[in-house]
């Protein structure tokens, strides 16, 4: 049976994932570090993991495989989940691939060279999450729990 790994820290997108994930009868872990307050869902298990750097990461990685999702914007978890054999969206519902993740890790890479470059110290900063994202992530989480159920 699929199950659903949420990469909570920072995810938009809880509250529509166990929307959908309830309606499929699909296990889901909020994953976290701390601060989440535990859904009453009995579907929705919520995992708290050690304080330290990407603690999150490593359980979902070390868990998830063919046939389960993972939620996450982060791109060296989503290479280790799609290795896994798992489907791995971001919370705007675009898709990590096998195809396109090795462009991801490269393009990360580069901006966090050329960040690290900066002689004057600007940060930039991510364009804002819309409601047309959150729109895309219910369609594509869809498709994906559909697409994961016939494997």
């Amino acid at each position: 049976m699929s199950a659903l790994y949420i990469d909570a820290d920072a995810c938009p997108v809880k509250a529509e994932a166990e929307r959908v994930a309830t309606r499929h009868g699909l296990i889901m872990y909020v994953v976290s570090n701390g601060g989440l307050r535990p859904s009453q869902n009995p579907l929705v298990e919520t995992v708290i993991v050690a304080a330290g750097a990407d603690e999150a990461d490593m359980w979902i990685a070390d868990r998830c495989g063919p046939g389960d999702i993972v939620v996450t914007g982060d791109i060296p978890l989503a290479a280790k989940c799609i290795e896994a054999g798992a489907r791995v969206l971001r919370h705007n519902g675009e898709a990590f691939t096998a195809t396109n993740i090795g462009q991801q890790l490269a393009m990360r890479d580069l901006m966090a060279d050329l960040r690290a470059a900066n002689p004057l110290g600007m940060q930039g900063g991510g364009k804002g999450f819309t409601k047309a994202d959150r729109s895309r992530f219910l369609d594509t989480l869809e498709r994906e729990i559909r697409a994961a159920k016939r494997v």
